[in-house]
């Protein structure tokens, strides 16, 4: 395999520059982007690996130009022209006549499906033609150190619609600002969910990944529409055309597992019917947020399923495994943000605590706060609530010994939607609507106080 070339990185403005002289990020408009490789040679993956990749695009497509491979393999239609005509000379494809001017229609041979069958036997991934692990460790680094710095503002406007003390603000910030993991706990309903959702709002920035790595002859696949946002804002049509589509320009990753997580969801995930590899979850969280919610009703038990945590949260940096045992170094460059309503001191070990970067409890909001969450809501619903109601219902939980759950009025003014829904009444709030709302959320008066940790 030819040696792929080394990346110098620093944290000036020029984008970092390859040894033979290319740059693997280009200037577009105010930021940068990955630049599409000159020639086969420069490809930063053994030239292989793009050539077979493309004689099995051949056996799927039958009949196909330089455009459409081109656009399917992401590939410049100058290297895929190169790789045709190798094609071509070795009698695993042949032109079937023009297609305007420049492009011709190829045709696999009965010779090049037989050799594309057997490399589809090895591996059946068919797509967007893969960069090195490497390079992309390279050019995740660098785009890291470009982002801008999370304020103050950028947080406390990004939790806003949340009632939070300073303090509360003011830890989630600084997790935030410093890329460290956060462990939130407390009892359930105080918002700890919303906060790991929010503070993905405060990240700045967008980040370019690839569809797809190679390691060896292995296709590892990184790009996940279920999991990343694209961008679709256009880039500048002249500079458009010199950027590598091997790469997807996304927003910051924030993605949520919760109790259907298990420690093999972790791992490279190989599917035997397509053979080639899913990245895991955290993976494909780089440069963004990965929140694990619920800890604890997880089927893995949780100081197994954060153990495996433990060496990448100290080091940045994780090691997965192939089929074949080849270890995989690969960037865990994330904000891990781990959410529960149990006991921290009964659920896992300190020596995962003491690993993770800021550690913040979220309590029930005191009476003042909740008449704040409660009077916000029904403004943005919409509604009138009196002082008087509010009262009312506010006594209510001292007679029925229930603790103030942030949560509480939203799931109580949506039983009123409900309740005007169904009898096609009015939408609003009355003694009366409340009181259907509350038993209908809180059913009969409760012997036991609610909300304690378990």
């Amino acid at each position: 395999m030819s040696s792929l070339p080394q990346v110098k990185i620093d944290q000036a403005d020029t984008p970092p520059v390859l040894q033979d002289g290319g740059l693997p990020l280009m200037k577009v408009g105010d930021g940068y982007a990955p630049e599409g490789p000159k020639d086969l040679n420069h490809a930063g993956v053994d030239p292989q690996i793009l050539i077979d990749l493309t004689l099995k695009l051949a056996l799927m497509l039958t009949k196909f130009t330089i455009a459409d491979a081109s656009h399917r393999l992401c590939l410049p239609p100058s290297i895929v022209n190169e790789i045709l005509e190798q094609h071509r000379k070795d009698k695993f494809i042949e032109i079937l006549g023009e297609n305007g001017k420049y492009d011709y229609r190829y045709t696999i041979t009965g010779f090049g499906q037989e050799r594309a069958q057997r490399l589809m036997d090895m591996s059946g991934y068919v797509g967007p033609a893969p960069v090195a692990v490497e390079s992309y460790r390279q050019a995740l680094d660098w785009q890291l150190l470009k982002f801008p710095t999370i304020s103050p503002t950028r947080v406390t406007d990004a939790v806003k619609d949340l009632v939070l003390s300073d303090q509360t603000v003011r830890g989630a910030g600084l997790a935030a600002a410093s890329a460290r993991s956060l462990f939130i706990w407390g009892p359930p309903g105080t918002g700890k969910t919303t906060i790991g959702h929010l503070l993905h709002n405060a990240l700045d920035g967008d980040l370019w990944i690839p569809h797809c790595l190679a390691l060896d002859t292995n296709m590892i696949r990184v790009f996940d529409p279920q999991c990343h946002q694209v961008r679709t804002d256009p880039l500048p049509s002249a500079e458009a055309r010199k950027v590598d589509r091997r790469w997807v320009r996304i927003r910051r990753p924030f993605i949520v597992a919760g109790g259907e997580l298990t420690v093999d969801q972790l791992e490279l995930s190989y599917s035997p019917a397509r053979r080639y590899y899913e990245a895991p979850l955290h993976m494909k969280a780089n440069g963004g947020i990965f929140l694990l919610d619920d800890l604890g009703y997880q089927r893995s038990d949780p100081r197994t399923l954060l153990s495996r945590w433990i060496f990448p949260l100290e080091r940045g940096v994780d090691f997965l495994t192939l089929q074949s045992g080849q270890k995989m170094q690969v960037p865990f460059k994330l904000m891990l943000i781990i959410s529960t309503n149990m006991d921290p001191d009964k659920l896992i070990d300190q020596a995962f605590l003491r690993r993770m970067g800021y550690r913040l409890f979220v309590g029930n909001p005191a009476e003042p706060e909740y008449r704040e969450i409660f009077r916000r809501l029904a403004t943005k619903n919409g509604l009138e609530l009196g002082e008087e109601l509010l009262d009312w219902l506010v006594a209510r939980y001292g007679r029925e010994d229930r603790p103030l759950r942030a949560c509480d009025p939203r799931d109580l003014i949506e039983r009123v939607r409900d309740l005007a829904r169904y009898e096609r009444c009015s939408f609003e709030l009355t003694r009366d609507t409340l009181d259907t709302a509350w038993r209908g959320f809180f059913g009969e008066r409760s012997t036991h106080r609610e909300g304690d940790l378990q």
